[in-house]
């Protein structure tokens, strides 16, 4: 193979028929070139026997003709690539002389009508991206492979947070929104929805048993009796009358407590129940409560223990995701995985969802090949008036060139029989 046949190889690389073309190109130049020559001998041989045999004279109209017919095809085909036998004709070497306005025409041409933002849009709206990326999402492998990715990039993403600032941002801007968020009302709902169904009462079934085991202490009934024996006049304690009456107190409240407990209408119950509501109107109403509340939330949020708090939530949640994301059992990892799988899942069972995506799709797409088609022609411009000249030639030759030695095939063809037909003609008028 020769220097510029191996060149026109390389520029292709991956086509695999180079080698074949370039063997049918020459195979169909020898034959052009063969058939020319051969009409110069016929032509030369017809016109010396003519004056023996006239009937020759026919055979060298015809061959001189095609031959003409051959060489001014030859000669339009050459001048398409190179300069005939290497002589400077004007308007020679058309490919070559011309590339640079190739190159821009070429990617004009491709910018206006195959970027025009009709046949985008109608191309666009034939491919369902949707459900590539549901088939994608569910693949359990490439699941997995996005979860990793996703994973290894946490740590960095929670190191840039910190970096940035961004962390004692957040941190601020939730002090303030903490701060705006009205804390007596909020009380109010968060205690109504808690005696939804009378679920207070467990609270207060709790406070009667607080009671009863205080009754049954040792120590709190001598610390009541002391202070029952303070009370009494000097003569009932020489009877003992404080230990009486410490015992019937406890035995009224025991028994009290047992009876509340045992009946959840008890009266003492429905007076609680009326303390609660009370009480949360009040937080809801009352603007003295407001600012109680107010006056708390503010003391709170303004101690620095809050603050640390803060910090030490994020480390605690930024050693726990480094921790987790090299582990070979990583939770994080699992979950991201099934979370995909499930989006890619329900995503291929909605076709409403799907039809809003690639609607997204195309209109993203659509305006992104809009703002970027100038930048494609001119990069397809530049990338084609850097392509290598002989290459360039060699490269249309090889793939274009057998078509056209088949035009000298024709071209002596038809020159051979417009000569012929000609000379027919003037031996036929003319002669006689």
């Amino acid at each position: 193979m020769s220097q510029q046949d191996a060149t026109a190889s390389g520029l292709l690389g991956a086509d695999k028929d180079a080698e074949v073309k370039l063997a049918a190109l020459r195979r169909t130049k020898f034959v052009a070139a063969a058939a020319l020559a051969f009409c110069v001998v016929v032509f030369a041989v017809s016109k010396s026997l003519e004056g023996s045999y006239p009937w020759l004279a026919f055979i060298a109209a015809f061959a001189e003709a095609a031959t003409i017919g051959g060489l001014a095809d030859w000669y339009a085909v050459v001048a398409l690539f190179k300069r005939p036998l290497g002589l400077p004709i004007p308007h020679t070497a058309i490919i070559p002389e011309n590339q640079t306005r190739i190159a821009d025409n070429l990617g004009r041409f491709i910018e206006v009508n195959f970027l025009a933002p009709g046949p985008v849009r109608e191309k666009l709206n034939e491919v369902d991206f949707a459900s590539l990326v549901a088939d994608w999402l569910a693949d359990e492998e490439r699941a997995a492979g996005l979860s990793r990715f996703v994973v290894r990039l946490v740590p960095q993403t929670l190191g840039a947070i910190e970096q940035s600032g961004l962390r004692g941002f957040v941190t601020q801007r939730m002090l303030e929104q903490m701060e705006k968020v009205q804390v007596a009302p909020l009380a109010a709902e968060l205690l109504e929805a808690f005696t939804e169904d009378r679920r207070h009462q467990k609270l207060f079934d709790e406070f009667t048993r607080v009671i009863g085991r205080f009754l049954n202490d040792e120590q709190a009934l001598a610390a009541m009796r002391e202070k029952i024996r303070e009370e009494l006049p000097s003569l009932f304690n020489l009877f003992r009358a404080d230990a009486y009456l410490l015992k019937k107190i406890v035995a009224s409240a025991g028994s009290l407590l047992e009876e509340v407990r045992a009946d959840p209408d008890h009266p003492m119950r429905e007076e609680f129940d009326r303390f609660v509501a009370k009480f949360i109107e009040r937080l809801r109403q009352s603007k003295e409560y407001a600012r109680r509340a107010e006056r708390l939330k503010r003391g709170f949020l303004a101690r620095p223990e809050i603050r640390e708090l803060a910090h030490d939530m994020w480390d605690s949640l930024r050693r726990f995701i480094e921790q987790d994301a090299v582990a070979d059992n990583s939770m994080i990892r699992q979950h991201l995985t099934g979370m995909f799988i499930e989006v890619g899942r329900h995503l291929a069972g909605d076709p409403q969802i799907r039809g809003d995506m690639n609607q997204g799709f195309v209109v993203a797409l659509a305006s992104f090949v809009e703002s970027q088609k100038s930048g494609v022609s001119k990069f397809i411009a530049d990338q084609v008036k850097r392509w290598d000249l002989a290459q360039l030639t060699r490269l249309i030759e090889m793939n274009i060139g057998r078509d056209l030695q088949y035009i000298r095939f024709n071209g002596m063809i038809i020159g051979g029989l417009a000569g012929l037909a000609l000379y027919a003609v003037e031996r036929l008028f003319l002669v006689n």
